[in-house]
């Protein structure tokens, strides 16, 4: 894999004629595969989100080492609106998961997880310990899983950042899966015609877009279609609301392990792993 990623935030995409359903979906699971192997990453994180008419932007690091049951992460994001800000951290030490967020003037919110626990869980759904807890638990690559467990994965064609050659992944919702979400609306969600962008709440993404290096399969981005609120009802258009970005990507390299040291005070600390753990069901293969 490549020593750094691109760091541009605009991408070309010029018509090839690619889209075969087949090949998108493995392109993702392969990027996912890859991300869970990768001994070392390192890389810095862009982000944007729009809601409404408040844009959030900002972003943070993210740090992983080690494979299998060996993997440790580092994910830290800080997002500013106005005189708001959104931190998020989430850390992976082996023994536990932790996740602290801030979200605006909302109270601090820190919860751990044992990651023993989870390994248990996931060796009933005949998961080998080999393979990494981290797509059940966090950081990046529980990004991508999750947008892999709830989208479909149906057009891939080819693009540029940079100079980098990527694949583009445009993914519509799992029927259903966006069926248990809106039971409401359930019945015509699997009908024939289905529903379109404008009958889904408002800021609900509507689909999603990955942007995946080419020769190493990265996810160098994700982003996701909505939309936006407070449009006329004409509006039907799906625009970009919210944008996850990894540049400056190291693989390979090594990493600084007082990263994975995370000794927070224990006030206020909730232990959710019990309610987590019933909870897991196996992802999508």
């Amino acid at each position: 894999m490549p020593q750094s990623g691109p760091t541009g935030s605009v991408y070309q995409r010029p018509r090839d004629g690619a889209e075969e359903q087949g090949n998108a979906e493995r392109i993702v699971a392969a990027a996912l595969t890859g991300l869970g192997r990768a001994q070392s990453l390192s890389a810095r994180v862009r982000q944007l989100a729009r809601v409404e008419d408040v844009v959030l932007k900002g972003g943070g690091r993210y740090i992983q080492s080690g494979t299998g049951d060996e993997q440790r992460f580092r994910f830290e994001s800080k997002l500013t609106a106005d005189t708001e800000a959104f931190d998020v951290l989430e850390v992976n030490d082996g023994l536990y998961s932790w996740s602290y967020r801030k979200l605006g003037r909302q109270p601090p919110r820190l919860t751990r997880i044992d990651t023993r626990r989870v390994r248990e869980r996931l060796g009933t759904f005949g998961i080998p310990e080999q393979e990494t807890a981290a797509p059940y638990l966090g950081g990046v690559q529980r990004s991508l899983a999750l947008v892999r467990e709830w989208f479909c994965f149906d057009a891939v064609s080819s693009g540029m950042i940079d100079d980098v050659p990527i694949w583009i992944i445009d993914g519509q919702w799992d029927r259903d899966r966006l069926a248990t979400l809106l039971p409401e609306k359930a019945e015509a969600i699997k009908g024939p015609a289905g529903i379109t962008a404008g009958d889904l709440p408002e800021g609900m993404p509507w689909s999603v877009r990955l942007s995946i290096g080419k020769r190493e399969l990265f996810p160098f981005r994700i982003e996701w279609l909505a939309i936006p609120g407070r449009r006329p009802v004409a509006a039907t258009t799906p625009e970009v609301v919210a944008v996850l970005e990894l540049y400056e990507v190291r693989v390979g390299d090594p990493v600084d392990a007082t990263a994975f040291v995370y000794k927070p005070a224990t006030e206020g600390l909730l232990d959710v792993s019990e309610n987590y753990v019933n909870a897991l069901q196996p992802l999508r293969p």
